[in-house]
C-alpha cells in the first residue's frame, strides 16, 4: 500500500470518528433520556398491570379477563412511555404512524381469518360466555376449558385429548355450558310383572350413594316410556367430566348387580318366526 493510500484511509477514519464523536455530544443527553424514560415505562407498565390483576383478584373477576385486561394496560403504558421517549430524540411520530396504517390495512386484508378468531376471542374474554375449568359443547366438539386465547380456545377430555378450536367457530354458534358438570342420561327395561317403585328405589340409593354424583342438581329417575319388551325406566344425573365415563361404566356395573340381586328381570327382545309351508 502506498503513502497516499495510506493517507485516504486515516482519513476516512478520521471523519467517521468526527462524526461520531459530534453525534454523541450533540445527542448524548438526548439518548440518555429517552433511555431513562422508557425504562421508567417498563417499571411503570409492570406497577398497572400487577395493579390491575390485584384488583381483580380482589373482586373475584375471572382469570382469563384479568390477563387480558392486565396485558392490555400494561401495553397501552409502553406505547405512551416509547412515544415520549421517541419525542425526547427529536423523531416525529406521524410518518410512522401513516406508515403503520397503511401496512395494517394490507396485512389486514391478507389476514382476515386469523383477524375474525382475534375478534371472536376478544368477544369471549369480554362477554365470559364460559370461564376455564367449564365444559362446553359446540359444533358437536365438547370437553373442559382448559385455555382461552385471543386466537383459539383450548379443551381437554378425559382421554386427555387437547382440542384446539379456533374462536370464530364459536361466537355466534349454538354454545352448550354445563359447567364443571355433564350430564349422564340412561335407559333400561324391567319386566311388566317388576315393583317398578322398587326399581325406583335401588337407582335411587345407587345414585345418592356415590359421591361423584352431583346431589345439588338431584338425580331424575322414572318411567320413561312403554314398549313391548318392558318398562322403560330413565336416569338423569350429573357427574364431572373429566371422570364421565368413569363413573358411567360404575354406576351401570352397580345398578345391574343391585337389580339381579333383588330378583328384577330385565327383558330382552323376543322375536317369534312363523314357518309356513
Amino acid at each position: 500500500m502506498n503513502e497516499n493510500g495510506l493517507e485516504q484511509e486515516l482519513a476516512q477514519l478520521q471523519s467517521v470518528y468526527d462524526m461520531l464523536t459530534e453525534f454523541l455530544v450533540q445527542y448524548s443527553f438526548q439518548l440518555v433520556g429517552a433511555t431513562l424514560i422508557f425504562l421508567l415505562g417498563l417499571w411503570v407498565a409492570g406497577k398497572v398491570s400487577n395493579l390491575v390483576i390485584k384488583q381483580f383478584e380482589k373482586h373475584q373477576i375471572d382469570i382469563t379477563l384479568s390477563n387480558f385486561v392486565s396485558n392490555l394496560a400494561r401495553i397501552i403504558v409502553l406505547v405512551i412511555f416509547g412515544v415520549i421517549a421517541l419525542g425526547k430524540l427529536g423523531i416525529s411520530i406521524t410518518p410512522m404512524v401513516a406508515a403503520i396504517g397503511a401496512a395494517s390495512l394490507g396485512a389486514g386484508l391478507a389476514l382476515q381469518g386469523m383477524l375474525s378468531n382475534y375478534a371472536a376471542g376478544i368477544t369471549i374474554i369480554v362477554t365470559r360466555p364460559f370461564v376455564i375449568g367449564n365444559t362446553i359443547e359446540v359444533k358437536g366438539v365438547s370437553g373442559v376449558v382448559k385455555d382461552i386465547h385471543l386466537g383459539l380456545t383450548l379443551l381437554t377430555n378425559e382421554e386427555g385429548e387437547v382440542i384446539s378450536i379456533p374462536n370464530k367457530h364459536i361466537v355466534g354458534e349454538i354454545l352448550h355450558n354445563s359447567f364443571e358438570y355433564k350430564l349422564i342420561t340412561t335407559t333400561f327395561n324391567v319386566s311388566y310383572n317388576s315393583d317398578i317403585n322398587q326399581v325406583i328405589t335401588l337407582a335411587t340409593k345407587i345414585l345418592n350413594s356415590n359421591d361423584a354424583v352431583n346431589q345439588q342438581r338431584p338425580p331424575q329417575i322414572g318411567i320413561n316410556g312403554f314398549n313391548s319388551v318392558g318398562l322403560e325406566v330413565g336416569m338423569r344425573y350429573w357427574v364431572p367430566t373429566q371422570s364421565y365415563f368413569q363413573h358411567k361404566y360404575q354406576i351401570n356395573l352397580d345398578l345391574m348387580k343391585a337389580l339381579q340381586q333383588a330378583g328384577i328381570t330385565i327383558p330382552c327382545p323376543i322375536k317369534e318366526i312363523h314357518i309356513e309351508k
